[in-house]
């Protein structure tokens, strides 16, 4: 079992910047990718960007690269997902997922591919 625990989120006007943390505890060393996944009422579970913690390997969506960037601290057992250029789209609940599967050292960005959740941190980017 791995708990994963998200903070950072919170409310800032586009062009702003957020910082969301993922503590993770419990049977990490078997959860090579994470990641970051988002959801607006209504609409399905949108991976973010994923990151292979043996090689630090990442993928993000078409709709953040550039502006965002996934990273991990190893000795932290946390993972981070720094948001700059924040536009009102990105405003959604913001889930930590751990547990993925891989292909040729990059991790999945479906959702159905993660099989530990956190409980989620809502970011609101007002324009």
């Amino acid at each position: 079992q791995v708990q994963l625990v998200e903070s950072g989120g919170g409310s800032v006007q586009a062009g702003g910047s957020l910082r969301l943390s993922c503590a993770a505890s419990g049977n990490t060393y078997s959860s090579n990718c994470m990641g970051w996944f988002r959801q607006v009422p209504g609409k399905e579970r949108e991976g973010v960007a994923t990151i292979y913690t043996r090689a630090g390997s990442t993928v993000y969506a078409d709709s953040v690269k550039g502006r965002f960037t996934i990273s991990e601290d190893i000795a932290k057992n946390t993972m981070y997902l720094q948001m700059n250029s924040l536009k009102p789209d990105d405003t959604a609940m913001y889930y930590c997922a751990a547990g993925g599967g891989e292909f040729g050292g990059f991790c999945y960005t479906a959702y159905e591919s993660y099989r530990y959740w956190g409980q989620g941190t809502q970011v609101t980017v007002s324009s």
